[in-house]
């Protein structure tokens, strides 16, 4: 008996298939803010019980496991819609990463930046949108931290260059472990991939380093 081969879907099925699955997405994702709702409510009421503490450990790990999953959720349908950037001339992109790995706005839980040291000699200037590239190196900063080798320090280098003559800046992650071809960045990073390719930028992800590359101003 003979099989007729499999069809790849076309561009129509793909597109189908990305909004149905965008809309389960956003639908568990409020399943799961509900979930952390309960759990936190139960947590409280647990906090009351000097004895419980076993349940009380439990408890804490369903509500980080739970804030875990929505926030990949939620980046999830965020990678989703269009962009809306809005570019500011002449935006200090040292000020940017420094907003980046030291301002709580960008954490997404505890501490972002005690291992990261930041080696910057010059203002660079360029056409971004500030926020959006401050969440964008926060998210590699993460992604550099999840891969740091061993207990070595993060670096952060910021340095300006020159691409067929054009000035660019050249931001990199170093000091990190060695990446394994099976893996791959993360929804956050990929994410962030995306908000620097829409603002003129390249974003690599190499063995030992995260390297980010973005026109500036003349």
């Amino acid at each position: 008996m003979e099989f007729a081969p499999a069809k790849s879907l076309d561009a129509k099925a793909l597109e189908d298939l990305g909004r149905a699955t965008l809309r389960i997405v956003h639908d568990l994702k409020n399943q799961l803010n509900g979930l952390k709702l309960y759990a936190t409510y139960l947590r409280k009421r647990l906090d009351r019980d000097e004895t419980a503490t076993t349940e009380r450990e439990t408890v804490e790990k369903l509500v980080a496991g739970l804030d875990h999953a929505a926030k990949e959720m939620a980046a999830l349908v965020r990678y989703a819609q269009p962009l809306d950037l809005r570019r500011q001339p002449n935006s200090d992109l040292r000020a940017i990463a420094h907003s980046a790995v030291h301002d709580p706005a960008y954490r997404v839980s505890g501490p972002l930046i005690s291992t990261v040291g930041e080696e910057t000699l010059e203002k660079l200037a360029g056409a971004f949108d500030p926020h959006a590239l401050a969440e964008a190196f926060s998210a590699l900063t993460r992604e550099a931290l999840s891969r740091r080798a061993g207990d070595s320090m993060v670096t952060l280098k910021l340095e300006r260059i020159a691409n067929d003559g054009l000035p660019q800046a050249l931001v990199e992650w170093g000091g990190l472990a060695r990446q394994s071809s099976a893996s791959a960045p993360g929804i956050h990073a990929t994410f962030a991939r995306r908000i620097i390719e829409a603002q003129g930028g390249v974003v690599e992800f190499e063995d030992k380093a995260i390297k980010v590359n973005l026109p500036l101003s003349e």
